[in-house]
């Protein structure tokens, strides 16, 4: 059964590189084949006020089991990003993220690696043991990373979500 994924990502800077990862899906013959569908919001407006775009990320994340987070050279400054990633951990979504840097661009240009959003947020680490304290982590020593074209994106995308979700229980 394909997974529900939300995609978090720079719009401005990356959109390119984020439609070939996003679009993957249509060149293997659709979401059952590529075991995903793209649960992702468009970043379409400026005008749109800080609340409503809560209830529109909210909105978006509702019914998916795992957010992938593409990262671009500027991704993991990104308020956005922050918040999706915040939102996503509060509902226990499983999640991963891809570097897609190294996608090339419209004029077959690649970019610079962006830092991991990740190492932003630290977390506690869950434990199996109830009377144990549990230690603090960096959501990256949790969240593994991959790179689209190095680590065969197109190939592993759909291990990677599965991974995830399981991963987080879901």
């Amino acid at each position: 059964m394909p997974r529900r994924v939300f995609f978090s990502f720079h719009y401005q800077r990356d959109i390119w590189r984020v439609n070939v990862v996003r679009n993957h899906a249509k060149v293997k013959s659709g979401y059952q084949e590529a075991g995903y569908w793209d649960c992702s919001l468009w970043e379409s407006t400026k005008r749109t006020g800080e609340i409503a775009l809560k209830r529109l990320i909210n909105s978006g994340l509702q019914n998916t089991s795992v957010t992938v987070v593409l990262i671009g050279t500027e991704t993991s400054e990104r308020k956005w990003v922050k918040y999706e990633v915040e939102k996503s951990y509060e509902r226990g979504n499983g999640m991963l993220g891809i570097y897609i840097h190294n996608i090339k661009n419209i004029i077959g240009r690649t970019d610079l690696r962006g830092k991991n959003p990740f190492d932003s947020f630290i977390v506690e680490q869950p434990s199996r043991f109830a009377y144990m304290s549990k230690p603090q982590v960096r959501m990256s020593q949790i969240y593994p990373t991959y790179n689209w074209v190095n680590d065969g994106g197109y190939n592993n995308f759909s291990k990677w979500v599965e991974d995830a979700a399981r991963a987080a229980g879901r």
